[in-house]
């Protein structure tokens, strides 16, 4: 059958706050181009009588259509009875899921229904406990029930094309940045301009403060460098900050750490920045390094896969192995010390986010596979397809 209209997609997201998956989303439902697609953004809500979820808040201020489906515990057989009906009330054509419980639920919900799967897995947990772990090793089974899986990474797509179930299935579509977002303004956070006046050499992290993010390696290293002008700003938060706060303490940088919590202007210190780090164990392809190679700031990151698709080593940035303080050290010294390379670096990536990673690249071929997922046109590139 053959569609005369935008196809209908339904991106369905977690309730927890605006994270990198949650900007992901948005960034998707921004570039889409609007004759080709029409977009609800929708989350599970754990709690019945709780706010409206920050995704559906943010996606309602841009104008998009919005669905809560209140549904109590992990995995609620209500909730996909609500998604049937959703489904059909809404008359959706796709449905585009991430994380593990709208991947689980909506493999159920779409059974029976025209409305076909779409998922996108954002990364995997390797240090979770036991319960997390099997809740994903779920949506990995759930998968089998998609129409197409389409991880943002090559690391993911690699993991993906080893579950047999998911044979002629996988669809790379490489993570993209809403360049837009970062580059049409320069407005800068006053905290970072204040301490760049009094000539600080400001070290910056933006996330959130979970143990795999690894920020006790940077509070460390940043330590290491024994740089009394030197700041550093930790924008985010998570159940590891007050622990990461006494690590300060007890290494005698308290006055110099600064933790912002979470911020919506999360930009504008990123902009001021000298350098971003990113110390993580595990990533997808990280958002806020590909936020701060379009914004002309100089990264460093971890050797590990994601990042590396992002970081060619003395090129776009610098890079160290995982936990390794006195590696960090050195490269944090390096970018304070030579501004020709943090100037020559900062331009390379920026240039290596513009021409690979733009949002409105990765929008364009979604927009490709809802339509031949939903039988409105021809295979417009084959499943192996890469950004």
């Amino acid at each position: 059958m053959q569609l005369d209209r935008p196809v209908r997609v339904l991106q369905l997201g977690s309730p927890a706050g605006m994270f990198g998956a949650e900007r992901w989303i948005m960034a998707l439902a921004k570039h889409l181009p609007s004759d080709q697609a029409e977009t609800v953004v929708g989350v599970i809500q754990d709690e019945p009588d709780g706010p409206e979820p920050p995704l559906c808040m943010h996606a309602r201020s841009l104008g998009f259509e919005t669905l809560t489906i209140r549904a109590p515990g992990k995995l609620s057989g209500a909730a996909v009875g609500l998604m049937r009906r959703a489904i059909a009330d809404l008359r959706l054509d796709v449905l585009h899921t991430h994380f593990y419980k709208p991947t689980i639920l909506g493999a159920l919900a779409v059974r029976g229904t025209r409305c076909k799967l779409l998922a996108t897995p954002h990364g995997w947990n390797t240090d979770a406990g036991f319960k997390l772990q099997a809740y994903e090793w779920l949506e990995r089974l759930a998968f089998s029930r998609a129409d197409v899986v389409a991880p943002l990474s090559k690391d993911l797509e690699q993991g993906l094309q080893t579950l047999p179930w998911l044979k002629g299935k996988v669809r790379l579509i490489m993570n993209g940045v809403d360049l837009s977002e970062v580059t049409g303004s320069d407005a800068r956070a006053q905290e970072v301009v204040e301490a760049k006046a009094n000539g600080a050499f400001v070290v910056g992290y933006i996330g959130q403060l979970i143990a795999r993010k690894r920020v006790d390696t940077l509070i460390e290293a940043f330590a290491r460098m024994q740089n009394s002008s030197a700041k550093l700003f930790v924008v985010g938060d998570g159940d590891q900050r007050a622990v990461l706060e006494s690590h300060a303490s007890s290494l005698g940088v308290a006055s110099q750490v600064h933790f912002m919590g979470f911020r919506d202007d999360r930009l504008d210190f990123l902009r001021g920045f000298d350098v971003l780090v990113l110390p993580s164990s595990l990533e997808g392809i990280p958002r806020c390094l590909m936020e701060s190679m379009a914004a002309g700031v100089p990264i460093i990151g971890t050797r590990i896969p994601g990042i590396v698709d992002l970081i060619a080593e003395h090129q776009t940035g610098l890079a160290f192995d995982v936990g390794n303080v006195d590696s960090l050290a050195q490269c944090l010294h390096q970018l304070a010390a030579d501004g020709a390379l943090a100037d020559r670096l900062a331009e390379s990536a920026r240039l290596r986010v513009t021409e690979s990673f733009s949002a409105s690249g990765m929008a364009t071929q979604y927009a490709s596979l809802f339509r031949e997922m939903s039988g409105s046109s021809r295979r417009l590139m084959p499943m192996s397809a890469n950004a």
